[in-house]
């Protein structure tokens, strides 16, 4: 597909001014979105609800982080009981991170916050408008996640 100028500008200007209003709005209604979970939680969390068990090296790649920063966010999350931790059955060197009860309370508590706020922002919006802007937005996820894939990593030089 190709795309004109003007619309490829207009179109990355939304994007730049959407991220940036999501960031705003971020910070000032984190406590209430996320109550005691921390930011990087839900992140963190919800690998654990949707593939169950795992590594903290698999957290890491799901969360896009190193697994050190994986490691402390981990450790955190289990410090204020959102996750569990056992032994590998497999290798008992290793730990098996799971989702606590606590952690399935915050992501309940966080997806009601996360859909009111949606449902607050597209209150003048019909059901259709909005299922074909969850389409949509699904669909440039996944455009931009095969551009970041084909684009070389620039070096920090």
């Amino acid at each position: 597909m190709h795309l004109t100028q003007e619309t490829s500008e207009q179109l990355s200007s939304s994007l730049v001014r959407l991220v940036r209003t999501a960031k705003q709005l971020g910070h000032r209604v984190s406590a209430d979105l996320y109550g005691d979970l921390p930011s990087y939680g839900w992140a963190l969390l919800v690998p654990l609800e949707e593939h169950g068990p795992q590594r903290c090296s698999a957290l890491a790649v799901h969360a896009g982080v190193d697994v050190s920063v994986a490691s402390r966010q981990v450790a955190a999350l289990e410090h204020a009981g959102y996750v569990d931790r056992q032994p590998d059955p497999v290798d008992g060197r290793a730990s098996l991170i799971s989702l606590s009860p606590g952690g399935v309370a915050a992501l309940a508590r966080t997806r009601d916050v996360r859909s009111q706020w949606t449902l607050a922002a597209l209150d003048d919006w019909t059901e259709e408008e909005a299922r074909r802007l969850s389409d949509q937005l699904a669909k440039l996820a996944d455009g931009l996640d095969r551009a970041a894939r084909r684009r070389p990593a620039r070096s920090a030089d």
